[in-house]
């Protein structure tokens, strides 16, 4: 019998789909899919979409959609959703605004829960990145949750980051510093129709003139965008491919490839070191133990957690 790997391999959008929702889910098997994937991992061009809610982050993706198609590449998208408090589950549903790809087979559309992740980014997202990969898509796009300056996580994830804004929230000089300047690769003022535009690009430009110089030598551009009328969108998208040119041609994207090689990895060994001991603790019954003793103050948990791992340790 194939493995649920194999099936994605050859195709099988349906063994995809099967994966991506048993990561979400933590469900043990699909750590085997996802380590027979990965070698086939490494293709794709990832993009990151991040900005405040309401900015038009799925519009921009849906008409950047367009131009990928046009342009023969095939294209996945992760769109991170805020989490239901009662079911856990994603609430927006970005596949409902971009509904009208989702008979196109040349694109995959899957949106997540944060699952009460910081960093605007859900754990299973570099995972479900993996397995769009192994798909063979040739871009993938990721749309964060939207929740503000917590959002640099998407610098570990993608190749390229874009940062929306729109003009109209209030102190826009003071929204911008507060935000997520330094993570931003693009830049792209959305709306741009609306009063208070230019002077949003005024403010943003002293921003970036002000702020420290990048290693990459890379100057952030602006963009100005109407993305309900597609106005601007083509040339963001030509702003992402000269980005993608600049990194390969000073050698930084190996260094991004590296980086987020360590992100993934320090995640995945928390991640394990974390279910090892909560198992161990669960199988000892040892939870009322400890929480008595944290609560009566008979132990602190910095000491706890040292001795712990201490134990572990010397066991191995």
């Amino acid at each position: 019998m194939r493995s649920l790997a194999r099936r994605i391999l050859e195709g099988d959008i349906r063994a995809a789909s099967r994966l991506m929702r048993d990561i979400d889910d933590r469900i043990p098997s699909a750590l085997d899919a996802l380590k027979e994937l990965y070698p086939q991992t490494g293709r794709a061009y990832i993009i990151g979409i991040t900005g405040p809610p309401g900015s038009g982050k799925s519009t921009i993706v849906d008409k950047m959609v367009d131009i990928f198609r046009k342009e023969g590449k095939t294209v996945g998208i992760v769109a991170v959703d805020p989490t239901s408090p009662f079911t856990g589950g994603a609430i927006l549903g970005d596949r409902i605004r971009m509904q009208r790809h989702a008979t196109d087979e040349g694109v995959f559309i899957r949106s997540l829960a944060t699952r009460g992740c910081l960093g605007g980014l859900s754990r299973s997202t570099q995972d479900i990145i993996n397995v769009m990969d192994a798909m063979g898509k040739d871009i993938i796009l990721v749309e964060t949750v939207g929740v503000g300056q917590d959002e640099v996580e998407i610098v570990n994830t993608a190749h390229t980051s874009i940062v929306v804004l729109i003009p109209g929230l209030g102190d826009d000089i003071q929204a911008i510093k507060a935000g997520i300047i330094e993570i931003g690769d693009l830049f792209v003022i959305n709306k741009c129709e609306r009063e208070g535009s230019e002077k949003m690009e005024r403010d943003l430009k002293m921003v970036l003139e002000m702020s420290h110089k990048r290693e990459d030598g890379w100057d952030p551009p602006i963009f100005k965008t109407e993305a309900i009328l597609g106005k601007g969108i083509f040339e963001l998208v030509y702003g992402i491919y000269r980005h993608k040119q600049a990194l390969e041609q000073s050698h930084v994207l190996e260094k991004k490839l590296r980086e987020r090689a360590k992100a993934t990895f320090l995640e995945v060994l928390e991640t394990e070191v974390m279910s090892r001991f909560i198992q161990k603790i669960e199988k000892k019954d040892q939870w009322d133990h400890i929480l008595d003793e944290l609560i009566k103050r008979r132990i602190d948990p910095y000491s706890l957690a040292e001795k712990m791992m201490a134990e572990e340790l010397k066991d191995h």
